[in-house]
């Protein structure tokens, strides 16, 4: 009997070279393909003459793929990305890895697919190292913890559990959904504050614009026929001359603001004194503790559905809260579980969320359904803040009506009082 040697890819993508005793080729890789293997290549042994391992269009490509894996490898080396991954090509990456991986296509294959259509960047730069890691034998887990800049440790542990759980089809489904979600709540409050934002910004452009063009020459006016001026005229000639002698500070002071803010968090005791302040904040700091319970109960739910240990999925959860305040409530958690409690107690003990959520979690804990009550609980959380933040956007239009006609009147009456005085004396 014949014997062949061949080079395949299992289900996790790995290239495996073996050889197979068989009646013929056609045998040979029906053989190989009962053993769960994809053929990239296929010869008798004591013959020079190659086969492709199955006679389709998609064979053709795998054998193509493989022919290509130096190319890829200069390219990596040569490769060079600056910034992350956006959430949007994230999100759509992985929708696209999940359904050629509910298609059935080997995972090495899936991802040659998906990097030969991403345009240049950090996400091909990423991909094309995960591609050459894996072909060296390490997991796509192993692969993607090597590009930080496009895959976080929620990511990395999610596919780790799925590759572990032999569900990594499933695995990948919940990704995106979870991933589709919070971008889908990130565009709902970015849209919702474009507006405000560009009336904001327009406004101090013109109101900016009057101080130090239009004033000036006002006040030169009344300085050539020496009109006493009323005290709003002095207030808003003085506020005129700061802003044509210091102007720059516009910019610098919130730019100030912002690096001292960002100098302060470096700290961890200041991290928590800004996080608990911003919190604190009306309405604003609702927003904004109502999407960190929304997108952490989402994540934590997501982990435990996918199989990751509760306390792996706590401290995942935890990194990726994004506040010190909540930081430090999963901290109390996580010690409080090594401790043998349950998750409610110390989640009530911490005073960060409604006393709703403890109790779902409590339900959840006792009926072992503690994923899909998290579900729940980012559903209703999730839509309270698009709630909030149309109110808020609500709010702002007719505020920022208000303050602008003020600042308009108050620039008016503040010119053209001294005008009518002086238009009284001439006549």
């Amino acid at each position: 009997m014949p014997t062949f040697q061949y080079e395949a890819m299992d289900n996790t993508g790995l290239e495996v070279k073996d050889v197979i005793d068989a009646a013929s080729e056609q045998d040979a890789q029906s053989k190989i393909r009962e053993k769960g293997f994809f053929v990239t290549k296929i010869v008798e042994k004591g013959k020079g003459k190659k086969t492709k391992g199955d006679k389709t269009k998609g064979d053709a490509k795998t054998q193509a793929d493989a022919k290509k894996k130096p190319a890829a490898k200069r390219k990596k080396g040569g490769g060079f990305s600056i910034g992350g991954v956006s959430g949007k090509k994230l999100c759509t990456f992985t929708r696209q890895l999940s359904t050629l991986q509910d298609a059935g296509l080997p995972i090495l294959r899936s991802l040659r697919i998906l990097e030969a259509q991403c345009k240049a960047g950090p996400l091909k730069s990423s991909l094309l190292g995960v591609i050459e890691d894996v072909e060296s034998g390490s997991t796509l887990s192993e692969a993607m913890a090597k590009q930080p800049k496009a895959f976080d440790n929620l990511y990395v542990n999610m596919v780790k559990a799925g590759e572990a759980g032999g569900a990594l089809e499933v695995i990948l489904q919940r990704l995106a959904e979870f991933k589709e979600r919070a971008e889908s709540l990130k565009r709902k409050v970015k849209g919702a504050m474009i507006y405000p934002c560009a009336v904001i910004t327009v406004a101090t452009l013109i109101v900016g614009f009057i101080m130090y063009w239009i004033i000036p020459k006002f006040k030169k006016i009344f300085d050539d026929f020496g009109t006493d001026l009323p005290d709003m005229t002095k207030v808003l000639i003085g506020f005129s001359d700061a802003v044509v002698n210091y102007w720059y500070l516009g910019p610098a002071i919130p730019f100030a603001l912002w690096l001292m803010i960002k100098i302060i968090k470096k700290n961890k005791t200041g991290a928590f004194v800004v996080d608990w302040i911003s919190l604190r904040i009306p309405l604003l700091g609702m927003i904004f503790r109502k999407s960190i319970i929304a997108r952490t109960c989402r994540t934590l739910g997501t982990l435990i559905a996918s199989g990751v240990p509760i306390l792996e999925a706590l401290a995942i959860t935890r990194d990726t809260a994004g506040n010190a305040v909540f930081f430090k409530a999963y901290e109390h958690i996580i010690a409080a579980i090594r401790e043998g409690e349950s998750m409610a107690i110390p989640l009530r003990e911490t005073r960060t969320v409604d006393e709703i959520v403890v109790n779902m979690v409590d339900v959840g804990e006792e009926t072992g359904a503690l994923d899909n009550m998290l579900y729940k609980v980012s559903d209703v959380f999730d839509e309270e803040v698009s709630v909030l933040v149309e109110g808020l956007v609500n709010l702002l239009e007719p505020l920022m009506v208000v303050i602008l006609g003020l600042i308009v009147g108050f620039i008016v009456i503040a010119l053209f009082m001294p005008l009518i005085k002086l238009l009284n004396d001439l006549s």
